[in-house]
């Protein structure tokens, strides 16, 4: 299965997703305010771990810089929110089990884990402007060291 994915300068999909407390939160509410958006693949993995905690370490940067940060996985609500609680998290996590989200962004779809071609969650970070316009589109990012190369990218200090 190939997945069409968002590139620069295009309209970020809306949605309408449960947090880690079982609220709606919807991209439309969010319009007004810089939104990172990133996918990952499973809540309480090391990779996923790292990088949730990467982002938590930065959040006083990002936020500073005026930016939302919210983490995306098909993990249920309960889950997200005894990960948010394990690891002192403080940004939304959403739950989109259907993955209806992640296919809209493009970031399910074939990946090679482990030599072999399976059908997944391809580890991916959008930055979005405050009209929904998608500034960056990074798919295929590494856990370890993606949020230090973000910032980077977004020209914000640690």
């Amino acid at each position: 299965m190939t997945t069409t994915r968002l590139e620069t300068g295009s309209t970020a999909p809306d949605f309408t997703l449960r947090d880690q407390d079982g609220e709606d939160v919807s991209l439309a509410g969010l319009r007004g305010q810089k939104v990172i958006l990133y996918f990952y693949p499973a809540a309480m993995t090391p990779g996923c771990t790292t990088q949730a905690c990467d982002f938590r370490d930065s959040i006083s940067s990002l936020q500073g810089a005026g930016y939302t940060v919210i983490g995306v996985s098909r993990d249920t609500p309960e889950k997200l929110r005894k990960f948010r609680e394990r690891d002192a998290l403080t940004f939304e996590l959403l739950s989109d089990p259907d993955h209806a989200v992640h296919s809209a962004y493009g970031v399910w779809g074939e990946k090679t884990n482990y030599g072999k071609v399976v059908e997944g969650v391809i580890r991916s970070t959008f930055v979005i402007d405050e009209q929904g316009v998608i500034e960056h589109a990074q798919y295929n990012v590494k856990a370890t060291g993606h949020v230090a190369r973000l910032r980077k990218t977004l020209g914000i200090d640690a």
